[in-house]
């Protein structure tokens, strides 16, 4: 049988997860982080270098740390059939799919997700997702355990929410700040009024429609205001941003003439 997906059953039990976005493209990072206690990881390859390759050893390095079982979600970088299939062979069970715009995109997304005859996911044979073929169930069962998360980050995406929920297959929303508030008029201010009051709107409908809205922000404030109105996947801190500000910080405190620096955080 495929690995039990315990971030999916979290979310279908509403169950609130917190996690980090790691964009660091190193594995070893990647397990330091997965040690923290976080419930959940994000992968990127939308806006790092990675590819599939060091995903993999990304995942094993995530896998290694035991203690805390904090679940790997990979984030591709386009809602690309060849992509996922690929990541999905490595072992990712989890994929959040970047600028997805409507119901129509979601469905490819799904069926990418999914062999035949429900999809189009091509069939592997000896894959690490199968333990290399050791898993004779792996292909009839995998649909249950995977869990797809679909990044609506438009102003025309929030308008087609609903139709993006009522797709089968899609287990979660993540809601894009930063490319949102471009969408709407507000590049590079993801906390402007009218960005806020959409993003609270869209964690409302998401959560009204059935599906586990999600988010990143590394406000504390912001994350518990939204954990609040009902996000359920909430990542709350970027490890470049957490290293950036730990090194201008430690800099500043030495540099001469100066007891200390102030570090502007980043609005993410």
């Amino acid at each position: 049988m495929p690995s039990p997906n315990p971030f999916k059953q979290a979310l279908a039990s509403g169950q609130p997860q917190i996690g980090i976005w790691s964009t660091l493209a190193s594995p070893l990072a990647a397990e330091l982080l997965a040690g923290s206690g976080f419930d959940w990881i994000l992968l990127d390859a939308e806006h790092s270098p990675n590819d599939v390759p060091l995903m993999l050893a990304h995942l094993q390095a995530v896998e290694a740390e035991r203690q805390h079982r904090t679940h790997p979600v990979v984030r591709p970088a386009w809602n690309d059939q060849v992509l996922i299939k690929r990541y999905l062979d490595i072992g990712a069970q989890t994929l959040l799919i970047p600028f997805v715009q409507n119901a129509d995109e979601a469905r490819a997304a799904v069926s990418s997700m999914r062999y035949a005859p429900h999809g189009v996911r091509g069939m592997g044979g000896s894959v690490r997702a199968s333990r290399f073929g050791r898993d004779s169930s792996y292909v009839r069962d995998a649909h249950k355990e995977l869990c797809l998360l679909v990044q609506v980050e438009t102003r025309e995406a929030l308008s087609q929410i609903e139709a993006i929920a009522a797709v089968d297959g899609v287990d979660g929303i993540f809601i894009g700040p930063a490319d949102l508030s471009a969408s709407m008029g507000y590049p590079g201010q993801p906390g402007h009024p009218e960005v806020r009051a959409a993003i609270d709107d869209a964690i409302r409908r998401i959560r009204a429609a059935g599906k586990a809205p999600g988010i990143l922000q590394v406000s504390e404030e912001r994350a518990r205001e939204c954990l609040a109105l009902g996000a359920l996947f909430v990542a709350v801190a970027l490890d470049m941003v957490l290293l950036r500000e730990a090194a201008d910080a430690c800099a500043a405190r030495f540099r001469p003439g100066q007891s200390g620096g102030a570090v502007a955080r980043s609005s993410y």
